[in-house]
């Protein structure tokens, strides 16, 4: 693998004509889409809800942290209190649990809200890049468990993140070349736990997820994931197409999934990895797929053309096992 990346890629390009000038007839996008019901309405209300962002805030501080206003009706909105292990509320509660290193996932804020306390809170938010999602009143009230929340609630992490370098230092401490599975907005946790399981059976040695619009470490994650979230490194970042270009640099090569590639027989996957997954409905984004060397596709033999996410990542983590074992 130690081939120019660009060379790689146009030499890859150049097999993959015939193919896509076959596919071109197709009226059908081929990515590998979850079952997550819903998506479309739900990615509707949520551009409906930016677009009705309160004017309390500034546009710098909505662009800086992916501020989510409720603004518009949303009833597939991702505040389910069943699915997290710890929530806290009130302002002094918030306020401390941010200050003490607590991984939070989400902060809700009462829309409009400026009084000291929750500047406060908001500001020591920002400084960790911690999401804000401002919300009535009303939502509040439906979120809150107490009833007391004072303005303020927050969604904690069921585990702890780890760091980019306990990746390394694992593959180091197994004497492996680095095998990550990286998460381009997956949002269903069950999808997510069944791929920190496939990764901890694959002997992957972490899996890295964006920090926004995606799902964290919940309770459910954790579920589903059998355990394996004990002993798999989670990393939560800023931006997947940033990560790849900073793991580039450490050696790292990258192959996402998607139909319009090539067969994942046909691909050197033996050295140092990165395994790209996308979003259960849109799959990987163009930038993120633009980042990567190698784009490959599993065969498939049915009259559908799309596979669960999770199941997606299995096949194609399982095919780099087998060719690191030969």
């Amino acid at each position: 693998m130690s081939t120019n990346r660009n060379f790689y890629k146009k030499a890859q390009k150049e097999q993959n004509k015939e193919n896509r000038k076959t596919e071109a007839s197709k009226n059908h996008s081929h990515k590998y889409d979850g079952d997550v019901t819903g998506r479309e309405d739900y990615k509707a209300d949520f551009i409906a809800g930016e677009k009705a962002a309160s004017k309390s805030f500034s546009e710098e501080e909505k662009k800086l942290h992916g501020l989510d206003l409720e603004g518009a009706k949303r009833e597939n909105d991702d505040i389910d209190t069943d699915i997290h292990s710890l929530t806290i509320e009130g302002r002094n509660a918030v306020l401390e649990a941010i200050r003490s290193g607590k991984t939070i996932d989400k902060l809700f804020v009462l829309d409009g809200c400026q009084d000291g306390p929750v500047s406060t809170i908001r500001r020591e938010a920002s400084k960790l890049g911690i999401m804000m999602k401002f919300v009535s009143r009303e939502r509040l009230d439906q979120i809150s468990d107490t009833g007391k929340h004072q303005g303020v609630i927050a969604y904690a992490a069921a585990y702890d993140y780890a760091e980019m370098d306990d990746i390394f230092a694992l593959a180091e401490k197994r004497n492996e070349k680095p095998f990550i599975i990286l998460l381009d907005n997956i949002e269903d946790p069950h999808n997510l736990g069944a791929i920190i399981r496939t990764a901890n059976i694959a002997g992957a040695h972490g899996v890295v997820i964006p920090k926004n619009r995606a799902v964290g470490l919940t309770a459910t994650v954790a579920k589903a994931s059998a355990g394996a979230l004990n002993y798999t490194p989670v990393v939560k970042v800023t931006n997947i197409a940033q990560t790849i270009e900073e793991l580039k640099k450490r050696g790292v090569w990258f192959v996402c999934a998607d139909m319009d590639g090539t067969p994942m027989y046909d691909l050197d996957l033996k050295g140092p990895i990165g395994l790209v997954i996308g979003n259960e409905g849109s799959g990987v984004s163009r930038l993120v797929s633009e980042k990567c060397d190698m784009i490959a596709t599993i065969p498939m033999k049915g009259e559908i053309n799309s596979l669960n996410a999770s199941v997606a990542a299995g096949v194609l983590a399982y095919e780099i096992v087998r060719q690191r074992m030969n």
